[in-house]
């Protein structure tokens, strides 16, 4: 699995297999894998056009984004993952080498009609693909609904269930059936039931069937599988592509298979990234160093201070106070050279990398991956502390719980933002709007997403009134 070098003819040693074992469950149901990103967020540069093909020849700086602490690019923070800002790793045993060079692969270009009638198709969706806003648009009412961004990648999502004027989807055994509405999936066990079967999930050899139709749409057939994780009777099937014989980490696709065995709900990306310039890439071993550069010394306390200084001395600094006691360094127990999901110069990109498993402990390995690319090839960005506030980011409504005038609203979303809710009430419906911002933009996030709740007051109880999502216009289920 070596790569040739194209001067010498040697071939490096070949590299592990993979070993890195991931505990990012949360994301799976949050939407578009390793990296939280909106349906209806588009990457791209200017022109939209993808990088050319790997050329001869040196190839150009690479602008990695989100700098670290040393100028240079920031790590991806996993799961559990220690923060890098003076945490140090330690290899257990020997790296590998991995190749010479790989090349980047680079976003671009506009989603056309036919691509995402395609991905349509597979899902069950009918109607023509209609583009509003810079967002396509393919199902109506009650029909299963697919949304693609119109900037490539093409970040998508699926309901089951419809957008603007859709009918609610019923809990069996909880709401009164009405004419046309759709079951709902399980996210919960439902002991006692008419049916116990509806409350359990389908198997993973039937979840990944289902899921194949919708892989195939995607070109994604031959990616790694995972339906291993189940939530009530909900079963989730994740698609980890693999390109030009590279494993690929944060560039998921994450689908959700109902009890009846069909999709209910998925997200990922539709198109995948052309292939760019080919780049030196460096060792496990030199990648561990970067990243070990990275994170670097804890950051100096706000304000001055100073060492010591002598009796009698007038407006001095205060003392500095004493410099906390060296972590241990967190173990790296291998590593595997692979894709991982970067941002360059403002665009989705899968950048040669190393993912290291790191041991933090409690028997849990968690994810890190560094950039491979030789740093003699990256641009060296500005440190991120004047980095201008991201705009607020809309998030999707799953679910909410009404407790007299007070209405409670669940949804999922990235580690790292604030969230806020608010609600425009009519006699009909009560809309509501969730918005994250990031806390610190441009600075390394964890790699996952969680459950969150808001509350926002009401004028009067519900009294039978919808609850609608702004962002989706679907009518959202009652928890």
């Amino acid at each position: 699995m070596g790569t040739e070098d194209g001067t010498s003819g040697k071939r490096r040693r070949k590299y592990s297999p993979p070993v890195v074992a991931s505990v990012a469950a949360a994301v799976l149901l949050a939407g578009g894998g390793g990296a939280y990103w909106a349906v209806a967020a588009g990457g791209g540069d200017d022109d939209g056009a993808p990088a050319p093909a790997a050329a001869r020849g040196t190839p150009p700086p690479l602008a990695l984004d989100a700098p670290g602490p040393g100028g240079g690019p920031a790590p991806g923070i996993a799961v559990g993952e220690p923060d890098p800002n003076g945490t140090r790793y330690r290899a257990a045993g020997t790296l590998p080498d991995g190749p010479r060079s790989s090349p980047v692969y680079l976003t671009g270009g506009e989603v056309t009609r036919d691509e995402v009638a395609r991905l349509a198709g597979a899902l069950g969706v009918t109607g023509e693909p209609r583009l509003a806003d810079g967002l396509w648009t393919a199902g109506a009412t009650a029909q299963p609904t697919v949304q693609v961004a119109l900037k490539g990648p093409g970040n998508w999502s699926y309901s089951r269930y419809g957008i603007a004027g859709a009918k609610p989807c019923v809990h069996p055994g909880k709401d009164t059936p009405g004419e046309g509405a759709p079951p709902c999936p399980s996210h919960r066990d439902r002991p006692g039931g008419s049916d116990p079967a509806a409350s359990r999930p389908v198997s993973e050899e039937r979840a990944k069937a289902a899921a194949l139709p919708v892989l195939k749409a995607l070109g994604q057939q031959d990616a790694k599988l995972d339906a291993g994780r189940v939530f009530g009777a909900v079963r989730s099937v994740t698609a980890d592509p693999v390109v030009d014989s590279l494993p690929t980490y944060g560039w998921q696709t994450a689908l959700q298979v109902a009890a009846d065995g069909r999709v209910a709900g998925g997200s990922g990306q539709l198109r995948m990234p052309a292939k760019g310039h080919d780049y030196p890439v460096v060792s496990a071993a030199r990648a561990l160093e970067e990243l070990n550069r990275a994170g670097g010394p804890a950051k100096p306390l706000l304000g001055g201070c100073a060492t010591p200084v002598p009796l009698g001395a007038d407006d001095a600094a205060p003392p500095c106070p004493a410099a906390p006691p060296p972590r241990e360094p967190v173990v790296i127990r291998g590593a595997t050279f692979a894709l991982s999901a970067q941002s360059v110069a403002g665009r989705p990109a899968l950048v040669p990398s190393w993912l290291f498993a790191a041991d933090v402990g409690g028997g849990t390995t968690v994810t890190v991956a560094q950039p491979a690319v030789d740093p003699k090839y990256l641009v060296k960005q500005a440190s991120s502390a004047g980095a201008k506030p991201s705009p607020a980011s809309p998030m999707r409504v799953t679910s909410y719980r009404a407790d007299g005038r007070q209405l409670t609203l669940h949804f999922w979303g990235g580690m790292c933002s604030d969230y806020a809710a608010s609600a425009e009430q009519s006699a009909a419906a009560v809309t509501v709007r969730v918005t994250g911002t990031e806390k610190e933009p441009g600075r390394p996030c964890v790699l996952a997403a969680r459950e969150f709740d808001r509350n926002v007051p009401l004028e009067k109880p519900l009294d039978g009134r919808k609850v609608v999502d702004m962002v989706t216009g679907a009518t959202v289920p009652r928890s």
